[in-house]
């Protein structure tokens, strides 16, 4: 991984699948965050900067992210003209896992499970609670929480990373609570 840009991303919504009829590209970014290993630090794009964070993406020697290719660029597919899962090289962990394992991990749960610790502080519906209070009231708190838990997943998601790199294997528990492993090769 040494001299390679990898960026880590995550994106929040403005809409929920449910009120766009599951058209991802009408969802609309309320705040895009990345991690960038070249410059070694967090990035927070807000709708009006969506150009610049798909620039990122654009010149990233890998993009890292949980189930970004099937969610996030559809989302961002509405901003641009550039077809992001060809035109960038992607590690989607979830999906990889998903080939592995026959179902969707959770981040929180491969979080939980490598890293230990609490998990996530919130979950998308309290973003598009918070998206909700901004938009009505132009208050910029609700929006600080959304950067913040978004970030905060872009962390858990570059710590994910980096422990299934170093063990070759991420930890998680399964349904009933008993701790499984699966081994990666994402070095």
């Amino acid at each position: 991984m040494a001299g390679r840009n990898i960026v880590y991303f995550d994106l929040e919504t403005q809409r929920s699948l449910t009120d766009v009829g599951r058209a991802k590209d009408k969802l609309g970014m309320s705040v895009g965050v990345t991690y960038s290993t070249g410059d070694g630090e967090y990035r927070i794009y807000g709708e009006d900067e969506v150009d610049g964070l798909i620039d990122q993406l654009l010149k990233a020697d890998l993009v890292v992210g949980w189930n970004h290719v099937e969610f996030d660029y559809p989302v961002l597919q509405a901003y641009t003209i550039v077809d992001l899962p060809s035109q960038t090289v992607n590690l989607d962990m979830m999906l990889e896992l998903q080939e592995i394992l026959g179902f969707r991990l959770k981040l929180d749960a491969a979080a939980k499970g490598s890293l230990g610790g609490e998990g996530k502080t919130a979950d998308g519906l309290d973003a598009l609670k918070w998206w909700q209070q901004h938009k009505k009231t132009g208050d910029l708190e609700p929006l600080m929480k959304i950067a913040e838990y978004c970030a905060y997943d872009v962390k858990v998601t570059k710590c994910v990373h980096e422990y299934a790199v170093e063990h070759g294997r991420l930890k998680y528990p399964d349904r009933a609570g008993h701790m499984q492993e699966v081994e990666v090769a994402w070095g």
